[in-house]
C-alpha cells in the first residue's frame, strides 16, 4: 500500500520536473555508492570535445555534491520552484519548458568555458528561481521564518545565504544572469513597442513534448453509437497547481 501511494505520488509530478529531479538523486545516490565518481561527471571542454565524452554536458547539471546539507538544500530548491513552474506559466507548454532547460543549459555552459566551473547544478536551480520569482512578483515569501519579502527579492536572498556559508557566489551571479536573460527574451522584450518573441521553441520539441491540438470540427459518435460498450470515465489532468500564498 506505501509503495502504490508513493508510486502515485511520484507519478503525479509533472513529466519534466520527476525526470530531471530524479536524475540528480539517482546521479547522486550512484556517486555516495561509488558506483562512478564526480571525475566522470565534471564539464571538462578538452574531455567533450577532444575525446568525445558528450554526456559531461548533461551530467554536469545533475550532481549537487555528496549527500548532505548543501544537496537536500538544493534539491528542495530544484523541485519545488521547478514543479511551480511547470505547473503554473509552463502548463500545457512542456516543449517550451523544455526549451528554457536547453537555452539556460546552453548559456551556462559558454559561460564556463571562461569562468572555469565544473558543475552548474546550483547555478540551474537560481535561474529556475529567478524566472518564477518574476513570473509571480506580488507573492510573499518567508525565509526560515526570519525574512519576510516578495518573491523577485527570493533569488538575492539565496545569494546572500550562499555569501554567509562562505560558498562561490560565482555559480549564483550566473543562475541570475541567464535567469534575466529569458525573462528579458520571453516577457520583457516582446511587450515593448516594435518587441517581437525572439526564443521560439523547436517545432521537434512541440511534436515530441506536446499533444496535437484536437480538432475543432470533430464531432465524437453519441454514446450509443460507439463501438464496444465499454465507458471509460473522463480522464483527470496529473498534478495539480502549486498553492502559493499571498
Amino acid at each position: 500500500m506505501a509503495y502504490q501511494t508513493f508510486q502515485q505520488e511520484y507519478m503525479q509530478i509533472p513529466v519534466v520536473t520527476r525526470t530531471y529531479t530524479s536524475a540528480c538523486v539517482v546521479t547522486t545516490l550512484a556517486v555516495q555508492l561509488e558506483l562512478i565518481t564526480p571525475f566522470q561527471l565534471y564539464f571538462n571542454p578538452e574531455l567533450i570535445f577532444q575525446r568525445y565524452q558528450f554526456w559531461r554536458l548533461v551530467t554536469n547539471f545533475m550532481f549537487f555534491g555528496t549527500i548532505g546539507f548543501n544537496f537536500f538544500f538544493n534539491m528542495i530548491f530544484t523541485y519545488r520552484y521547478c514543479r511551480m513552474l511547470e505547473e503554473g506559466s509552463f502548463r500545457g507548454r512542456t516543449a517550451d519548458f523544455v526549451f528554457m532547460f536547453i537555452f539556460g543549459g546552453a548559456i551556462m555552459t559558454v559561460i564556463a568555458l571562461f569562468v572555469n566551473l565544473v558543475f552548474l547544478g546550483q547555478a540551474f536551480t537560481i535561474m529556475l528561481v529567478y524566472i518564477w520569482s518574476r513570473r509571480n512578483p506580488l507573492i510573499r515569501m518567508n525565509f526560515f521564518g526570519l525574512l519576510t519579502f516578495k518573491a523577485p527579492y527570493l533569488p538575492w536572498v539565496l545569494f546572500g545565504f550562499s555569501l554567509m556559508l562562505g560558498n562561490s557566489v560565482m555559480v549564483d551571479l550566473i543562475g541570475i544572469a541567464v535567469g534575466h536573460v529569458y525573462y528579458f527574451l520571453e516577457d520583457v522584450f516582446p511587450e515593448q513597442p516594435g518587441g517581437f518573441r525572439i526564443l521560439r521553441t523547436p517545432g521537434i520539441l512541440k511534436a515530441i513534448f506536446d499533444a496535437p491540438p484536437e480538432d475543432p470540427n470533430y464531432q465524437p459518435l453519441p454514446e450509443e453509437d460507439r463501438p464496444g460498450g465499454f465507458n471509460w470515465g473522463e480522464g483527470q489532468r496529473v498534478g495539480a497547481a502549486a498553492e502559493q500564498e499571498e
